[in-house]
């Protein structure tokens, strides 16, 4: 891609040159340094005092900010750097700056902190009952009810009920990349590069932390590796850290982690405990759930707050459950804090209903396939927070492909596990992701605003906050608006995002780039179309604007969640050694409604991605922490799936056209994750005969299982 004309700065730097990408670690200024963190030794302490080596000429520490010491998110309670005393081992307590990076690490060895200790809380059970506050009044980060229906009513006229607890572990995000910024100070300004997913998150929180307004701070993305949620927020602390030093020095400055800093103390994905009571009618239906849902939020709130919405909102799955009840509550612990994840609080909440209905149809005798369909959402039926289905599902087409494609129903009568060689399990799962931010989120608060920029020689730029990270907008947009207009794709342009340049057109998450950014970008290109053929310089924005059919009350959650849903259903099918208890995955299938794909072999990438690492989440990926500290810190104890640990994928694509998606898109970058554990673990629990309810699913929790250690199972 060619490097558009225009006015140079000092210090702008090409992130593109010769056709390479250039990532955060290929950036190198004239008279750069280096800086690492000095981070806390105890979960939950005092510091009483610090005690700083000798520090050679050219280096420096870095411990304070010039503004507000808080990382703008939805709550300011977590410091660039703690203050009187650190709430989680590896919080940062200050910065070693200077130009030699191993000098920096010797300082850094050196350095010694007296602490005075504080009882700490490590877990969710311990923050609820041990007395211990570590946060605000009850450790309690927040929590939330919704109601529908009368589940109340349901129960007390109930002659059965049937309650089991659900439990989700740590996830590491495993991007290739780790996470990396430099900053730079010139002329009285600040500019970050880094590897990021939401550049103006990065802004607002650079903006609160320095004192500064808008026009000092600049922050440009730089080619990135992967993220996968896990470069949203937390990239805002990196950042505050590298423009801080940059300031104190006068000289660029470099932070990037290594692999093992980054496993232990970047966040995570939200471990989980989801109890579900459900109650049938007398036809066998069921008539009620009662869905208690617990999160660890770690040492702050983060994206707590969205992320337990997002799983109260997928609480009942894809099933029209006239009557329930869903209380969710988020807990802080003296733990690395958890954040955003692919899937966002939907994989937690889907492994959970996904494995109560196939227990409960089990329980009834019942194929998990038809129970599941008998409940399942239907066109003009009701989600969980009264919304409505408004486009067409198509469950029915999707479950009966599926069931051709892997042979589910005959398999699952089939598999008798008489064999004392291997026991075999087939298991589905049905499920949907919300696309774009929750209720009224798009319209309320990101308010995303697009520009289309034509030049003279008729090549037209898209300027939009929005990130490549390797889900494929730089073809998915280009083919958008230069399909809208008509012209070759080589003469669409799309560059990293910088925010001098680029209006706030919302963060790169929650699977809204394309549905939302992407109409946007038709719909600005429709404008500019009229306009084409002038041979004069222009630009054309454009703002979001909601459909009139979604309403929805933020104070009651009542309405609809979500502009429009995409739709999965998967089966995986299993051998389990009868003596080690290892599952081997033998099959995998997908069926997907993601209304008409923009790019077929992008979201068959996505999907491939996804299941991949939905089936790690299930399988094998353990992170443990004790007092306090993560276990696993690199990727010989961390274990993520390798190409031969599955078989290959059948997947079909579903058309669905959405007529507020660009071209009939709907989202498809979160979706594939949610299904492959549910799938999985019901596989894995129709070979065994027993319970499946926590994941990972490894041999040593199938042993206790099997040994019925683990039944966290009642009845009336």
């Amino acid at each position: 891609m060619k490097k558009i004309s225009r006015p140079a700065r000092r210090n702008d730097v090409p992130l593109k040159t010769g056709g390479y990408a250039r990532y955060i670690s290929d950036l190198h200024f004239e008279g750069m340094l280096f800086a690492a963190t000095y981070r806390s030794l105890r979960a939950r302490a005092i510091i009483k005092s610090i005690s700083i080596p000798h520090l050679p000429e050219g280096y420096c520490i870095v411990d304070h900010v010039l503004g507000l010491n808080r990382v703008k998110m939805l709550v300011n309670d977590q410091p660039f750097f703690a203050e009187e005393r650190v709430n989680y081992i590896g919080e940062p307590i200050l910065l070693v700056v200077g130009p030699d990076k191993e000098k920096i690490e010797y300082i850094l060895s050196h350095i010694e902190v007296e602490y005075e200790d504080l009882e700490p809380v490590f877990t969710m059970e311990e923050a609820e009952k041990s007395g211990v506050i570590v946060y605000g009044t009850d450790n309690r980060i927040t929590s939330y009810e919704l109601l529908k229906g009368d589940p109340e009513g349901a129960f007390l006229s109930a002659d059965e009920t049937f309650e089991a607890e659900y439990e989700t572990g740590l996830q590491e995000h495993v991007y290739i990349e780790p996470q990396g910024m430099v900053a730079v100070f010139e002329n009285n300004r600040i500019t970050v590069y880094g590897s990021m997913q939401c550049p103006y998150y990065i802004k607002r929180s650079l903006m609160q932390g320095l004192g500064w307004d808008a026009g000092r701070v600049r922050v440009v993305q730089t080619t990135t590796g992967g993220a996968f949620g896990g470069k949203e927020e937390y990239p805002s602390i990196i950042a505050g850290h590298a423009a801080c030093a940059a300031i104190k020095t006068g000289r660029p400055v470099q932070i990037i982690f290594e692999r093992e800093e980054d496993i232990r103390y970047t966040t995570k994905r939200h471990p989980s405990r989801i109890r579900i009571r459900s109650v049938s009618d007398s036809n066998g239906s069921v008539a009620a759930m009662d869905i208690d849902i617990t999160l660890d939020g770690g040492a702050y709130a983060g994206l707590s707050s969205v992320v337990l919405q997002r799983a109260m909102f997928a609480a009942t799955g894809v099933y029209d459950i006239p009557n329930v009840r869903v209380r969710g509550a988020v807990y802080a612990t003296n733990t690395v804090p958890t954040g955003a994840f692919r899937g966002f609080g939907g994989p937690q909440a889907f492994f959970a209903v996904e494995m109560h209905m196939h227990e409960l149809a089990e329980r009834t005798g019942q194929n998990p396939l038809y129970f599941k369909m008998r409940h399942a959402v239907k066109n003009g039926g009701y989600t969980v927070t009264g919304g409505q289905m408004r486009e067409e599902v198509k469950l029915q087409q999707m479950v009966q492909t599926l069931d051709r494609m892997s042979g589910y129903s005959k398999k699952y009568k089939a598999f008798q596990n008489t064999d004392p060689e291997k026991y075999r399990g087939v298991g589905l799962s049905l499920f949907f992701h919300g696309c774009a931010f929750t209720g009224s989120g798009e319209k309320d608060i990101i308010k995303a605003n697009v520009k289309l920029k034509k030049y003279a020689d008729g090549r037209v730029e898209i300027l939009v906050s929005n990130v490549e990270m390797g889900q494929g907008p730089q073809t998915t947009l280009r083919k958008i608006v230069a399909e809208a207009l008509e012209i070759p794709l080589d003469k669409v342009l799309y560059d990293n995002p910088d925010t001098d340049r680029v209006p706030d057109s919302g963060p790169t998450v929650a699977s809204r780039t394309v549905v939302i950014v992407g109409f946007l970008l038709q719909e600005a290109a429709k404008k500019l179309k009229k306009r084409y053929d002038s041979a004069a310089e222009l630009e054309v924005e454009n703002e979001y604007e909601q459909p009139a059919y979604v309403q929805w009350d933020q104070n009651n959650f009542r309405g609809d969640a979500y502009p429009v849903y995409s739709w999965g259903v998967n089966a995986v099918e299993v051998e389990v050694d009868p003596v080690t208890l290892v599952a081997t995955v033998k099959g995998i299938w997908g069926v997907y409604d993601v209304g008409t794909p923009i790019d077929e072999k992008i979201v068959r990438g996505q999907i491939e991605g996804g299941m991949v690492q939905g089936l790690g989440y299930a399988s094998m990926e353990v992170m443990e922490g004790a007092n306090g500290k993560m276990r696993q810190g690199t990727l010989t104890d961390y274990i993520i799936p390798t190409p031969v640990d599955f078989p290959e994928m059948k997947i079909k694509l579903i058309d669905n056209s959405y007529d507020f998606g660009p071209f009939g898109a709907k989202c498809a970058g979160e979706l594939p994750f949610i299904g492959a554990a549910p799938a999985f673990a019901s596989a894995v629990q129709h070979a065994l005969g027993v319970p499946v309810r926590r994941i990972p699913v490894t041999p040593e929790y199938l042993m206790e299982v099997v040994d019925g250690e683990d039944t966290n199972c009642s009845q009336r």
